[in-house]
């Protein structure tokens, strides 16, 4: 109940913006700033102080409590100061697997002429990660969150923070990013072993060449084996070069939804197509995916695994 309350009160106090698209600058009205504890400790220990100097007509005591607020006064300027006027981005948050952490990079950007220093970056009031921010340059900082569960995943509330120079004050802002992350479905292990390749009705020659014997160079294409590059042509400055092969492809792989047992579940089928992919990928297969719904062409290399486990992580059963 209670932290249902503090929920409440800080989406009154702090209202969410959504997710904002863009550059962010922190203005001076999106910068808060408290007291720490260790703050509201120096606080009481001024009051003691000015209490005992009037009390004993002290005026070192006058002296040294002026000067001690003076330095607290100094020290509320500078942590606001710290994080005000900070230009913020998002940077692109590589896809992972179910299971594992993603990794959202936020860059801030400094184009004053202050040194801005230990600011942190948390997602969930427990772990943060710290930086410097130098004057006139633009510092990166990452998180970690970690993909429960397959699909798209969004960093959410950030804050970033400071307690710089004196930690007598906690100075921070609310960041929601439009970030987000592709979380593709945790491959099964053991898998299945991969289903038995199709006969070929002539229209797989156009995806692939056989690899039978050595035919001559063509130029790369995006998702072309890198076993098939020719490296050695690459180093003569000719650029990337892809090998090809006389003879044609017998067999295409389909890697079929309906080709599991139906007593599958949903999330059971995709990790074992997963893993399919997986498996396919590491063979060197020219393979496709098939969803209902939805169909991944033939293809080969990096970018139709990606492509394939992508569809995979966004299959949704009811569209």
């Amino acid at each position: 109940m209670y932290a249902a309350l503090k929920s409440h009160l800080y989406n009154w106090l702090f209202r969410p913006r959504g997710p904002e698209a863009g550059a962010v600058v922190l203005s001076q009205r999106r910068v808060f700033i408290l007291p720490t504890r260790q703050g509201l400790l120096f606080a009481v220990v001024l009051l003691v102080m000015l209490a005992s100097s009037i009390n004993y007509s002290l005026g070192l005591g006058f002296v040294l409590t002026f000067l001690l607020g003076a330095l607290a006064v100094n020290a509320m300027i500078h942590t606001f100061r710290n994080l005000a006027h900070l230009r913020v981005t998002g940077g692109r948050a590589l896809p992972v697997f179910a299971g594992d952490t993603a990794r959202f990079t936020v860059h801030l950007e400094n184009s004053s002429s202050a040194d801005r220093y230990a600011i942190g970056l948390t997602w969930d009031r427990k772990h943060a990660t710290f930086i410097d921010v130098m004057a006139r340059t633009v510092a990166s900082a990452a998180i970690g969150v970690t993909a429960s569960r397959r699909g798209v995943l969004r960093a959410g509330r950030l804050t970033l923070f400071t307690r710089f120079p004196l930690g007598l004050y906690y100075a921070w802002a609310y960041l929601e990013l439009a970030m987000h992350c592709i979380v593709y479905p945790r491959p099964a292990f053991p898998g299945l072993p991969l289903p038995p390749a199709a006969a070929n009705n002539g229209a797989g020659a156009q995806h692939g060449r056989g690899q039978e014997d050595f035919s001559g160079l063509r130029q790369y294409h995006a998702g072309d084996s890198p076993r098939h590059v020719a490296w050695k042509a690459a180093a003569r400055d000719r650029g990337l070069l892809t090998k090809q092969f006389s003879g044609q492809h017998e067999t295409e792989l389909w890697l079929d939804w309906a080709q599991l047992p139906p007593q599958m579940g949903v999330e059971e089928r995709l990790s074992h197509l997963a893993r399919w992919v997986l498996d396919a990928q590491a063979a060197g297969l020219t393979y496709g995916l098939r969803l209902p719904g939805s169909t991944v062409e033939m293809a080969a290399g990096e970018a139709q695994r990606n492509r394939c486990l992508e569809a995979l992580a966004l299959y949704d059963r009811d569209s």
